[in-house]
Order: structure tokens, then C-alpha cells, then sequence
């Protein structure tokens, strides 16, 4: 088995982030506070998701069982049903009867072995699923040629007012409009959070949230629902776009430009705003349009068949570093903006992707070494409220740990206003 080196990128994204907090303290405040990374604690964050404890000291599950690898005629394919609309959208491009898993799993896995795994991958996008033929990184990298593409693009929007006086952390007084789910557009926001902004999570309520990032994906944030199908939604969005610092999207591109969140478009209505956007695939070339998660990348970019095990069925990172890697920058890219718009007033568009970061994890090249070694989560583990417990933030600032500043609240329940801040 080919070893990464997952640490080492782990921690380098996580210093990344914080010592991109560090220098927006320091064009606030004119003061650089130290920055402090426990690689044990980095350890314990990227798998959060896993570590999280429900009030029996359980895990949630997080993959559902037709999110998987299955044989295909000539190769592999890796699917994500774990969202309902997902799974409808996979049983029908496979011609699958909709039904119990164990029932739907065999007919599933018998439609995916008469079938090729790139004939699957298509099926299934064409109807609106998810699945993606395990590829070599060489053929990933002969099928989509580098772009050359910056691992963290930030391009200037406008100009923008400076922002209101800090308050005790590097992002005190900051407003993040947060449109994203599952791991990393919520890791992003809830970092942001962590470290001194007001984060208003904002959920479709036609499409809820899978019970794990309930809980998961909105720590350190306030979570509300809107529905942007309806006048009176739109209404709201617009009202809380106008106060916000920071807009964070985490859909396909293009998805969410019908509600006016393109970030040209937020730039025209609401000059000075931040806009970040998080992707799977990037913008450009066949692939830039689609869904997909940190399973699908990795089984796209080539990290599949360099994680197997036995060089017959591919493999995975021993955490979804993707997710975490790219939320931790996306987070330094929204502080490095709002340090630029410190110091010039300029108002920009940061954009990160996935499939952008896998490409950074394999320029690393492989390891002899091992990853993170034995780590005790429970050294980094906070109470959340309720009987709930998960990791808390990585890092300190002079010598003191982050916090969240919110516990997770009951999901979709608070207003659709701004909260008032808990770190002045």
C-alpha cells in the first residue's frame, strides 16, 4: 500500500489557516499573536466527524450502505447515496426498484458488474446520482490536464469599507453567511466561528441535513432554514446577505445563481462582500458541473488505487482529509481576504476545490512513514451539550486553545437573523 502522507498535509493545512488568522489580528489590532499546532490535536479534528459522541457515547454513522465500492465489468466504481434524492437518483439510472438496502444492495451490485465502470459513472450523473469509476492518478491527470490552478484562488470583486473595530479574536465582529454542508464548507465556517466570527448556517428545508452534520456541521454556528424557492425566502436571503462580512457557498457551480449568489452578482448587489466558493471538481473542463463528495475525489484523482490494500480493490485516506484540508483552506482564504480588505479595502472572491487538493496531496509524493501514530481523541474532547462530545478547534493563540462558540444548536431552529457576537 502506497503511503501519503496525510499528516504532514493535515498539519500544513491546519497551520495554514491559523497563522492566516495571525495576520489578520495583526492588520486589526497591529499585534501578531503566537500560533500554536498539537499534531495530536490536528489528528483528532480531521476525523471529527467520526469522533463525534451522541448522548450514549455512540458514534453516528456516516456512510450509508449503498455509499460504497462495488466491482463493475472492467474495473471499479465508488457510489454516494447518502442522501435520499442521491439514492432515488442511483436505483433509477441502475433500473433498480426502490426498496430496503438489503434488498436494493444485491441488485445494485449485480446492475454495476454487467455493466463498465465509466458506462456507470455516466448512467448515473446523467440521472442526477453519484458514482465515479476508480482511475490511476496518471489516467486521471491524461483525461483533465492541470490547469495550473492555485490550491487557494482569490480574484478581486470591488472594493469594500474596512472592517468594524476587532474585538478579542481575529475575526470578532465578522458575519459569515454560511450556504454549505456535509464536512468541508462547515469546517471552513465553524474554523471562521472558532476563531471570533458570527456564523449563520443556513439550510434548505426541502433537503435536510443528514442526522450526523446536524449536529457535526453546525458547532460554533447559529442554524436556520430559508427557502429560496419562495418570494418570502428570497426576501430573507437578501436581507441577511446584506449584513453579511463573508458569503460561503459549498454547491455545484452554478447551482445556486437562480437565488442571486453567484459571486459577480453578490459583488453588484452588496459591494464590499466576501465571496467564497467550494467545489468538487473546479469550474473548468466536463467535470466542473458536477456533484460530488471527498469519496468520489479520491476515487477520481487516483487516491483509491494508491491507498488499496492488495492492488485488486482501492482503497481510502484513513480520514476524509479532502473535506478537512480543503475547509481549513478555505477558511485561510476568507481570512486572507479580509486581511487584504484591512489593509487596501479591497473585496475579493476566494474559491477552493476538492479535486484541487487531491492534486496537492499527490504532488507531496508517497511516504515510508506511517500517519498520525497513536493519538488519544479524548485529550481533545469538549463537552457539546446535551450528552453530546467532539473535538474541539485546533490551535492556540498565545498559548490559549480555541473554543466554539456556540454548542450545537437544535438544527434549523433558530431565526433567520444575525445572532449577536459572543466574542467581543
Amino acid at each position: 500500500m502506497t503511503r501519503l502522507p496525510v499528516a504532514e498535509c493535515a498539519i500544513e493545512a491546519v497551520s495554514t489557516c491559523l497563522h492566516a488568522a495571525g495576520e489578520l489580528a495583526f492588520a486589526r489590532t497591529g499585534r501578531r499573536p503566537e500560533i500554536t499546532v498539537d499534531p495530536g490535536h490536528v489528528a483528532a479534528a480531521v476525523r471529527s466527524e467520526v469522533l463525534l459522541r451522541d448522548p450514549s457515547g455512540q458514534g453516528v454513522p456516516g456512510f450509508a450502505p449503498l455509499s460504497r465500492w462495488w466491482p463493475a465489468a472492467d474495473g471499479w466504481v465508488r457510489t454516494h447515496a447518502n442522501y435520499a434524492w442521491h439514492r432515488s437518483a442511483l436505483l433509477a439510472a441502475l433500473g433498480v426498484p426502490d426498496g430496503p438496502d438489503e434488498v436494493a444492495g444485491p441488485a445494485v451490485g449485480e446492475a454495476i458488474a454487467a455493466r463498465s465502470a465509466t458506462g456507470v459513472e455516466r448512467q448515473v450523473y446523467e440521472a442526477g446520482g453519484l458514482a465515479v469509476a476508480a482511475r490511476t492518478a496518471e489516467q486521471w491527470r491524461s483525461e483533465n490536464p492541470p490547469d495550473d490552478a492555485p490550491l487557494v484562488s482569490t480574484v478581486r470583486l470591488g472594493h469594500a469599507d474596512t472592517l468594524r473595530p476587532t474585538g478579542k479574536l481575529p475575526t470578532s465582529g465578522v458575519r459569515v453567511l454560511d450556504l454549505t454542508r456535509v464536512i468541508a464548507g462547515p469546517v471552513a465556517t465553524r474554523m471562521l466561528g472558532a476563531l471570533g466570527a458570527d456564523v449563520l448556517r443556513v439550510d434548505d428545508p426541502a433537503r435536510p441535513e443528514l442526522p450526523l452534520f446536524t449536529v457535526e456541521g453546525v458547532i460554533g454556528k447559529v442554524s436556520t432554514t430559508v427557502d429560496g424557492r419562495t418570494a418570502e425566502g428570497r426576501d430573507i436571503l437578501d436581507r441577511l446577505l446584506a449584513r453579511a462580512d463573508v458569503v460561503v457557498t459549498g454547491s455545484r457551480p452554478g447551482a445556486l445563481d437562480r437565488l442571486g449568489l453567484a459571486p459577480g452578482r453578490i459583488a453588484d448587489r452588496f459591494p464590499g462582500t466576501i465571496v467564497a466558493t467550494l467545489s468538487a471538481w473546479g469550474t473548468a473542463g466536463v467535470w466542473g458541473d458536477r456533484r460530488g463528495f471527498d469519496s468520489l475525489v479520491q476515487a477520481a484523482t487516483g487516491i483509491g488505487w494508491m491507498t488499496s490494500v492488495d492492488g485488486e480493490r482501492p482503497g481510502a485516506l484513513p480520514c476524509q482529509l479532502l473535506d478537512h484540508a480543503t475547509g481549513y483552506f478555505l477558511a485561510a482564504g476568507v481570512l486572507e481576504a479580509l486581511t487584504a480588505r484591512c489593509r487596501t479595502g479591497a473585496a475579493a472572491h476566494v474559491s477552493v476545490s476538492l479535486e484541487r487538493t487531491a492534486q496537492w496531496l499527490l504532488g507531496h509524493g508517497s511516504r515510508d512513514a506511517g500517519d498520525f501514530g497513536e493519538v488519544d481523541p479524548d485529550a481533545y474532547r469538549v463537552d457539546l451539550g446535551g450528552g453530546w462530545s467532539g473535538v474541539s478547534p485546533p490551535g492556540k493563540l498565545d498559548g490559549r486553545g480555541l473554543s466554539w462558540p456556540h454548542l450545537p444548536p437544535a438544527y434549523g431552529a433558530a431565526p433567520a437573523a444575525w445572532p449577536s457576537s459572543q466574542h467581543q
